[in-house]
């Protein structure tokens, strides 16, 4: 592996340049803001103030979630998924204020009533279309609360966020229909509709046309289905030029198989062998109908993939030592990252409930062997007395561990306490790289 020395870490390359542009965007929107001067009075001024930024902030949301590959590799999908709540959650209250200021504003100026100014609005296209859009940002915002979130299906909060494309579609009439904004200058104009084609060009890129390109390139098959345990089993998929699929160590991928599930139905699962040019291996544990049936794949059937993706790559190597630790079937990236790693000081944690749930165990076990590693086999919960997670207990199992790097993949209640854990023991977070399960 190559360990950077002395160079800017990838991650931190990414932020920075990811949010110099939101900055220099919010710059610019400013500068026209008061080059386009007043509105009607003070309060409809300040509604278009808020209403110029609502516009950035969605636009910024898109390319959050275009998965965009140079940001992907080196921020991580889990990162700018959390940041993409975020700033919707930003954008809900910059949509809703901007919406009530515009009411207000034209009540003081007719001298009518909230309630009669929102109904004369309604009557008007451009003001019709940003109350559509509106709509639709607070009711993805409600369903995206974490309380109701948790209680929802991922289908059905998927397909209602969908929505969002709706209301970006009404936000992107309205504010051309709207003479303060697109027509307010020429340079007005033209930086409008260049953000706005960069932003939806970046997501068809990353989300429709990249993924559609890469799987009519490579036509991916299963050639084999492997049962590892009862309830764990290993998918193998081949295809054409697999040598130029862009795949690393650690990464996951989107995975869909037609006629196996349904066509929308998909999973992420991580690459659970480092990437050899001649096929990838997904090992998945069954924890729902999708991945249950997956051992039912015939040989043969057309896979759908989307990726690779993740930053959780030897990409953000910084020292010669490795710490490795996973969770349950949280080895799987891990186990892909030992083949990459040479000869060497590498350190395995695995934790498992019991013995019977170490996935991938006697594979794990031959490549720390190969390359003169520690395995360390953690069994227990820790409600039950384990403290293996606890800083003592890393320190005692890794002495060391300030000067690894730490890779860190699982549940996410144990991938929180490994990471306060190791803020406890001031492991540098430049060495700390941490993958979170999920999409959403």
């Amino acid at each position: 592996m190559r360990v950077r020395r002395r160079t800017v870490p990838p991650v931190v390359a990414a932020r920075w340049a990811l949010w110099t542009f939101v900055v220099g965007n919010l710059a610019i929107v400013e500068a026209l803001f008061l080059d386009a001067g007043t509105g009607k009075n003070g309060v409809l001024t300040v509604a278009k103030f808020f209403g110029l930024h609502a516009a950035v902030l969605m636009l910024f949301q898109l390319l959050l979630v275009a998965r965009l590959p140079w940001l992907d590799r080196r921020i991580g999908m889990d990162r700018l998924t959390v940041w993409h709540r975020w700033v919707g959650f930003a954008l809900l209250w910059t949509v809703l204020t901007h919406a009530v200021l515009v009411v207000l504003g034209f009540s003081r100026l007719d001298d009518a009533s909230m309630t009669k100014t929102f109904f004369a609005l309604a009557g008007v296209p451009a003001s019709l279309l940003g109350m559509g859009a509106a709509a639709i940002v607070v009711v993805i915002g409600a369903v995206s609360a974490r309380y109701v979130r948790q209680r929802l299906r991922y289908e059905t909060w998927h397909g209602l966020h969908l929505l969002l494309y709706l209301a970006l579609g009404l936000a992107f009439v309205h504010q051309l229909q709207e003479t303060t904004t697109f027509s307010s200058s020429t340079p007005a104009k033209i930086y409008w509709w260049a953000l706005w084609l960069f932003a939806f060009g970046a997501l068809v890129a990353g989300r429709i046309v990249l993924p559609a390109w890469r799987n009519a390139y490579h036509r991916f098959h299963v050639t084999a289905v492997v049962p590892e345990s009862d309830d764990v089993v290993s998918v193998h998929v081949t295809g054409r030029h697999l040598d130029r699929f862009p795949a690393r160590a650690g990464q996951f991928c989107i995975w869909r198989f037609p006629g196996h599930h349904h066509w929308w139905a998909a999973n992420p699962f991580s690459l659970s062998a480092a990437p050899d040019g001649r096929s990838l291996r997904l090992t998945a544990k069954a924890v729902g109908s999708a991945s249950a049936g997956l051992r039912h794949i015939p040989i043969g059937s057309r896979a759908y993939v989307e990726g690779p993706y993740g930053a959780f790559t030897s990409l953000h190597r910084t020292r010669p030592g490795a710490l490795l630790i996973a969770g349950g079937v949280g080895i799987t990236p891990v186990r892909a990252l030992l083949e990459e790693e040479p000869a060497g000081d590498v350190v395995v944690l695995y934790r498992v409930r019991d013995e019977h749930d170490a996935v991938l165990a006697d594979e794990v076990r031959a490549l720390v062997a190969d390359r003169g590693g520690q395995l360390h086999l953690l069994t227990g919960r820790t409600r039950e007395g384990n403290q293996s997670f606890a800083p003592d207990g890393l320190r005692a199992l890794v002495p060391d561990i300030a000067e690894r790097d730490v890779y860190v993949c699982g549940p996410p209640a144990m991938t929180s306490a490994v990471l306060g854990a190791l803020r406890g023991l001031k492991v540098p977070h430049r060495q700390v790289h941490a993958e979170r399960f999920g999409l959403a």
